[in-house]
Order: structure tokens, then C-alpha cells, then sequence
């Protein structure tokens, strides 16, 4: 091998060139291309403001920003996500975050990665005005002998439907219909083929300014949730197989650093400028005042602004899934927190 002054310069020069290659001017500055992680698809159970973090980690590039090109899919409700998850047609997904012990105990193993909320936002109920101001229905013990909507069976509306009514003390006189989607619901409230419907904020909201709703549980008021549920509990989550942690993390690293910066974008803006960000690509089909005023209430209430979920609210989900109600407790047991969560990327994406 030859180390004469011009084969050592000629090195030298390579190995310049093969470092400049990662980098290129951005404004006159310099600035080094991100590593690039692949494409994944990512699937959202609904189109709801309760997803904003993940409208705004889109819009917004936070993604890409990290090397990672995401594609987005509206999977339309949570066991379809959970099909498509398990399957292995989306990498990531967002729903119920009680898809990753129902996948888990269904021998697909599938973790926690992100929390978007601290409590369940689709657990409202709703009427018409007509059957409330009638005082036919005022109350969850009045919904004996009625039908109430939710979206499919095993789905997270389908288990708070019960769990609700539960606690009522009418669940065996309830008749919950799996309806399908969120505007499915909706419509088959106002037409009168239920009479009360599962509903999240944004529905809840476009009901009442429509004038023919009216929430009789509004879980999104502290004291409504705090009887019903005690505390803090995980509603929508992002998450994905315990395989791709495994074999990826450095993709589930970008993915949650993305939806975290989404997640302080929500925190420190205003709820009309969060609006101006996502309403045109992704909320359009509700009224931008109903979704102007669900994201402001979520930013308040209910948003997680850490983006940690905690064992204690992991327990309080996973015994609304057990006592027979999805789950037998026994089940439950085989899918403890340290199982289904890992909030490690979370905690990295903000230097805990």
C-alpha cells in the first residue's frame, strides 16, 4: 500500500468528501441531514381533535424532522386499528388505550408508548333535547329499556357503554348497538334509531350547537368523572408491537419525539391557533367553532401534557376492562403495567 504525500492526500480528501456528504447549507448556515429511519404508516381509530398531537406532528413535519417519513391513515375505529396493527400493516397506532392489553392477552404482544389524555374523552353521553327537556330521559337510570349507541362490539365506546350503564344499575336492561363510526352515531341519535349515543367532545359540541342535544353525562366536568372514575384514566394512547420496540427502537424513538413536540406546539398555543394549524387538513368535517372550543377545553382538562401514563392510571383502565366486562380478572393480572407500557421514549424525548 502506498503512503506517499499523494496517496495520503488523496485519502485525506475522500475522507473529506464522504463527510460533507451528510451535510448542506440551509440559510447560509450549515446544517446536517437527519438520519433517514424509512417510511411507516400510522393509523388514527377516528377523526377527532382528541388526536391533535398526532394532526399536528403531520402538519408540522416533527416527523420528518426526525428522519422518519410517516404516512397517515384514519383506520376508523379502534379493532380495526388493532387488526391492522396486528397484522402488520401500520407500525403505529392511535386509539383506545386499552388496544394494548386486548392485543397483548390476543397473542399479540403491543406496549404503550405515548399518552395523549388523562381521562377517557368518548365516554359522554348524549340525547335528544326533546326526550331530556320532556323529562322522558334526564339520567343514565333512565336509558332502562332504551338502546344506546357506540361503535363496534369490544370497542372502547362498546365498553364504556357498559361500564356506565353499570354503574347505573341498568345494564341489564340496555340495549348497547354497535353503529359502526363516530357520525354514524351521531346520525342515528338524531333520527331516533337509539336514544342516547356514546359521544366524544367534538360530537357532544356539534350536537348542542345544532340545538337537538344534550350531554346527561359529561365526563369532560371534574366531578362527573372523579364519581365514575376516581382518578386519572388512559383514553387515547399511541402504541405499538413490542416487535418493533425490539427490532426498531430508533424508529420508535423519532415517532414519540414527534408526537411530544406536537404535544408542547398543543401546550403552548392558543386553542384557535391549534385550530388554524390542523382544522383545513384533517377537522373539516366538524364546525370549526365546536372544534375551536373541544380543543380548548381538552388543552385545560383533559390533555396529557406530560405525555406519561402512570400505573395508576393504567390500573384504573385495566379494572374498567376486567370483572367479566371484556376481560376476566384473571386476565387482567397476566397484563400488568410494566407489560403494556414503556413511557422510556417519552421520557428521553424530554430529558427526564
Amino acid at each position: 500500500m502506498s503512503n506517499s504525500p499523494a496517496s495520503t492526500t488523496r485519502r485525506r480528501v475522500l475522507a473529506a468528501a464522504g463527510a460533507l456528504a451528510g451535510i448542506s447549507l440551509v440559510n447560509g448556515r450549515v446544517a446536517f441531514a437527519q438520519p433517514k429511519l424509512g417510511r411507516i404508516v400510522y393509523g388514527q381509530g377516528s377523526i377527532d381533535p382528541f388526536f391533535a398531537a398526532g394532526y399536528v406532528a403531520l402538519k408540522k413535519g416533527y416527523f420528518g424532522e426526525g428522519g422518519l417519513e410517516v404516512e397517515y391513515l384514519n383506520s376508523q375505529s379502534g379493532p380495526r386499528t388493532n387488526q391492522l396493527l396486528a397484522a402488520g400493516q401500520i407500525v403505529f397506532g392511535a386509539t383506545a388505550a386499552t388496544a394494548a392489553p386486548a392485543l397483548t392477552l390476543a397473542g399479540k404482544p403491543a406496549t404503550l408508548v405515548f399518552g395523549f389524555d388523562r381521562k377517557l374523552t368518548y365516554a359522554n353521553v348524549i340525547v335528544r333535547r326533546e326526550d331530556f327537556e320532556s323529562g322522558k330521559i334526564k339520567s343514565l337510570k333512565d336509558l332502562a329499556g332504551k338502546r344506546v349507541g357506540a361503535t363496534q362490539p369490544q370497542s372502547s365506546t362498546w365498553l364504556m357503554a357498559l361500564y356506565l350503564m353499570q354503574k347505573a344499575g341498568v345494564a341489564d336492561k340496555v340495549d348497547i348497538r354497535p353503529l359502526g363510526d363516530l357520525a354514524t352515531m351521531l346520525g342515528a341519535l338524531k333520527t331516533g334509531s337509539v336514544s342516547a349515543s356514546m359521544a366524544t367532545m367534538s360530537m357532544m359540541e356539534q350536537a348542542q350547537q345544532e340545538g337537538w342535544g344534550v350531554p346527561i353525562f359529561d365526563a369532560t366536568t371534574e366531578s362527573s368523572w372523579n364519581e365514575f372514575m376516581g382518578g386519572d384514566v388512559p383514553g387515547i394512547a399511541a402504541l405499538t408491537l413490542q416487535d418493533t420496540i425490539q427490532k426498531r427502537p430508533e424508529v420508535v424513538q423519532a415517532f414519540v419525539t414527534g408526537l411530544v413536540r406536537a404535544q408542547d406546539f398543543i401546550s403552548a398555543n392558543s386553542a384557535a391557533a391549534v385550530t388554524d394549524a390542523i382544522y383545513d387538513d384533517y377537522l373539516n368535517a366538524f364546525p370549526r367553532a365546536a372544534i375551536e372550543k373541544t380543543l380548548g377545553v381538552y388543552k385545560e382538562t383533559v390533555f396529557l401534557k406530560d405525555n406519561i401514563i402512570t400505573q395508576d392510571a393504567y390500573d384504573r383502565m385495566t379494572a374498567i376492562m376486567g370483572d367479566g366486562r371484556q376481560f376476566s380478572n384473571d386476565e387482567i393480572k397476566t397484563v400488568p403495567y410494566d407489560r403494556c407500557v414503556n413511557m422510556s421514549f417519552v421520557r428521553r424525548a424530554r430529558g427526564l
